[in-house]
């Protein structure tokens, strides 16, 4: 295949906006379209070299995977070496052991799957995780393994139809992605099936180009170069990501693929020393800027000053220039000391055990938490909080609640504070659930349930059902306490007014009371992270935020919780007071954490709660 530097130029316009996209700065707000650059270019790249191998009867598929683990694997594994004693040092045990599930992830080109599981990419929480950029790397490592056994066994029925079949493919991954957005945003991001169609565009310009060849034409290459430059400085976090939106700078990537000849101004400006260089080392430059800003932000306990994240990205260059280098181009290049397959395997087989061994280990011994001493007390996991509900309270009646909540990913479901039917429940989903503790250690002479799934309690749910079928059909009043988690459910109040407005008047029309209740403040630190270290200040200042964050978070729900309860003459309680101060508001109270993750609360959590509805209720 003949060397094209203007792609190498086209990296360095991906891999620049990329870095200083999660750097933090908001010229380049849309920087994160660099990665899907980088998907058309992988998916021209290979394809070329595969059409090729094949038309020329030389394609090994040992020996194409042999060139993918001699291009991806020395630099990435070094990285990762060298991110292992940081994050001994710096990271509290629940860091470290998600930074061991990554290293497992990592390692077996799972990555993209383990991020999508752990949570969303724009979170906060995403930005103190030194590998969560390798998702992408697994991306192209999955198709990697399947594009070339595909085009294998496809090319029988002759080149046209292969590529006929691929046109199929992108479209059907362009509409999977188009679903996914409105439906599974976090999956839409990180998996593969959602990002075919991105390296699907490489392999469609690769057979055209194959037959044609790259054509010069200044106006279609300008184009594509000012549609990638356009998305990166028009889009932003909120912009839907993948979907037709990334047609833009995909679409721009093909026409310089196809249009950018020598001859044209596109080339010329990207096939530039400084352009070229730059995207030589792009691939390392892409892999040290994230640990760069991800263990700054861990070390320094808050967000870095823009001074100091445009130093970390000028060093993530100056580090991608010696590992390329001192690493790629030793296991790249010929006649050098790794050139062989023995100095490859006898390099890449010890690193892949020595890295799975060290984040198995991590993950099995709770980040190596004896590292540090234990600051507070309190439970801090999920299956503690379900292990005591589960043996000092007694299942649902009837049982069809309980079967119906047992659906919602096996782990919450329906309970009582004891047999027989229940003067009181609780309604809505986890954050219903989260009180059921306090209130029946508070209130021993009733008999307390709560009534939880996965979503909006709405007349309207489906899921909800059954569970408004039994509280409709009771024999007797009760008295239903109505709550969720607001913030993650909400998309405005209108919604809110007129869900909940439809059950209370609903349950009130068959003898039910009902009572609002609000929500807790939710953490951007996770309780684990606070429960060992150093310093007990420092670890109360971490799992903690500003009151007035919580009043914003209050606000998606507050005002129109009070308007239903003076609509509706029935009592709306706020239940974030205990855990605030004028300044402050916290998870940890005295010496004792208070949560069991970034918006549920634990045992003394829950008891605190539901002491201080009772002092709520006692004044009524």
């Amino acid at each position: 295949m003949k060397y094209r530097p203007e792609i190498d130029g086209l990296r360095a316009l991906a891999v620049v906006p990329v870095i200083l996209f999660h750097a933090g700065f908001e010229l380049f707000n849309g920087g994160f379209v660099g990665v899907d650059v980088f998907f058309v270019i992988s998916g021209y790249l290979i394809t070329t070299i595969l059409v090729e191998d094949i038309e020329n009867n030389r394609f090994s598929i040992v020996n194409f995977y042999e060139r993918r683990a001699r291009r991806i694997l020395p630099a990435l594994f070094f990285v990762m070496f060298v991110c292992i004693p940081f994050a001994w040092m710096w990271m509290l045990p629940g860091q470290l052991q998600d930074f061991s599930q990554s290293l497992v992830a990592v390692s077996l080109f799972s990555s993209n799957i383990l991020f999508w599981l752990e949570s969303g990419y724009f979170e906060t929480a995403a930005d103190v995780k030194p590998l969560l950029h390798t998702w992408s790397l697994a991306v192209e490592e999955q198709y990697y393994v399947l594009f070339p056994i595909f085009l294998f066994f496809a090319w029988r029925f002759g080149k046209n139809r292969v590529f006929s079949m691929i046109v199929v493919f992108a479209v059907i991954s362009l509409g999977l992605s188009e679903w996914g957005w409105r439906n599974q945003a976090t999956a839409n991001f990180y998996l593969a099936p959602t990002r075919a169609w991105e390296l699907f565009a490489g392999s469609i310009a690769a057979f055209v180009v194959l037959k044609r060849g790259v054509q010069s034409n200044n106006t279609l290459s300008m184009i594509g170069l000012t549609a990638i430059i356009f998305a990166i400085f028009a889009y932003d976090e909120s912009t839907p990501f993948p979907s037709v939106y990334a047609l833009v700078p995909v679409i721009g990537v093909v026409l310089l693929v196809l249009f950018a000849g020598e001859a044209t101004l596109a080339a010329k400006l990207l096939s530039t020393r400084f352009f070229v260089g730059v995207g030589l080392i792009s691939y390392s430059a892409y892999l040290w800027h994230q640990p760069l800003f991800a263990f700054a932000k861990i070390r320094l306990l808050d967000n870095p000053s823009s001074e100091l994240m445009l130093f970390l990205s000028i060093l993530s260059i100056v580090l991608a220039i010696f590992s390329w280098r001192y690493v790629e181009k030793p296991f790249r290049g010929k006649g050098k000391l790794f050139a062989s397959k023995f100095g490859l395997l006898g390099t890449a087989i010890p690193s892949f055990i020595f890295l799975l061994g060290i984040g198995i280990y991590g993950i099995t011994n709770n980040g190596f938490e004896k590292r540090f001493v234990r600051l507070f007390d309190g439970d801090v996991n999920h299956s503690g909080f379900h292990e005591y509900v589960d043996s000092h309270y007694v299942d649902c009646e009837p049982k069809q609640i309980a079967d119906e909540a047992l659906e919602w990913e096996g782990s919450l479901r329906c309970k009582q504070s004891r047999e027989g039917n229940p003067d009181w429940v609780l309604l809505g989903d986890s954050h219903a659930e989260h009180l059921f503790l306090g209130l029946a250690e508070s209130f021993p002479s009733k008999n307390i349930a709560y009534y939880i799934l996965g979503g909006k309690p709405y007349l309207s749910n489906e899921r909800f059902r059954s569970i408004f079928d039994v509280l409709l059909s009771a024999d007797t009043s009760q008295r239903v306490f109505l709550t969720m988690h607001y913030v993650s459910r909400l998309e405005k109040e209108d919604d809110l007014f007129v869900g909940f407005g439809e059950i209370i008047r609903t349950l009130q029309s068959v003898g039910h009371e009902v009572i609002l209740v609000g929500d807790i403040p939710r953490h951007e630190t996770h309780p684990q992270d606070c429960l060992f270290g150093k310093n007990v200040l420092a670890a109360k200042s971490q799992c903690s935020i500003d009151r007035t964050d919580a009043m914003r978070q209050a606000s998606v729900y507050h005002n129109t919780l009070t308007r239903l309860s003076l609509d509706f003459s029935i009592n709306y309680y706020p239940i974030s007071e205990p855990f605030c101060t004028e300044e402050r508001c916290r998870m940890i109270l005295d010496t004792t954490i208070h949560y069991r993750d970034k918006d549920h609360l634990n045992i003394p959590g829950s008891i605190l709660i539901g002491k201080y509805l009772a002092n709520l209720m006692a004044r009524e």
